[in-house]
């Protein structure tokens, strides 16, 4: 029998995969619990509908994140922390500091969820890399220096 998955399964397949399974497996669990529908023919075309409108809103954003990450591309960032006279600093510079240098430099807003800083932990005043992950496919490399104020 052939069903549509209407979530990622593991084993199986993922959402908006047509696959084949044994009737009893798709009457008795996959259909009563939600995770797949029949692939008849009727929903075979919704699913293309969908697929096809889902493409060009990703499209969209895609093309939106890039336009983001030209936008941050050869961005050096500034951030002050309070700093001992041996260069080591009083906490630790987090992805939130860099998600707000990034708004006071661009204004831009970007998630501090997708800013992943290369290092542990900085502690220390110096300059550094991060990742800024503004799509699946779209990543860009932001330096940025730590100054004592």
């Amino acid at each position: 029998m052939e069903i549509i998955l209407k979530q990622d399964i593991n084993n199986l397949g993922y959402k908006d995969d047509i696959v084949t399974v044994k009737s009893g497996y798709a009457r008795n669990f996959l259909i009563p619990q939600g995770f797949a529908i029949l692939a008849t023919e009727r929903n075979r075309k919704i699913l293309a509908e969908e697929m096809r409108q889902r493409a060009h809103k990703e499209e969209k954003i895609k093309n939106e994140a890039i336009d983001k990450a030209k936008a941050l591309e050869g961005l050096k960032l500034r951030i002050p922390a309070k700093a001992a006279a041996t260069g080591k600093i009083f906490g630790s510079v987090n992805n939130i500091m860099i998600a707000n240098a990034i708004k006071e430099a661009c204004n831009l807003d970007v998630d501090r969820k997708h800013i992943v800083i290369n290092e542990d932990a900085v502690k220390e005043v110096g300059e550094y890399k991060a990742k800024v992950k503004l799509h699946k496919d779209v990543q860009v490399e932001v330096d940025f220096e730590v100054f004592a104020e």
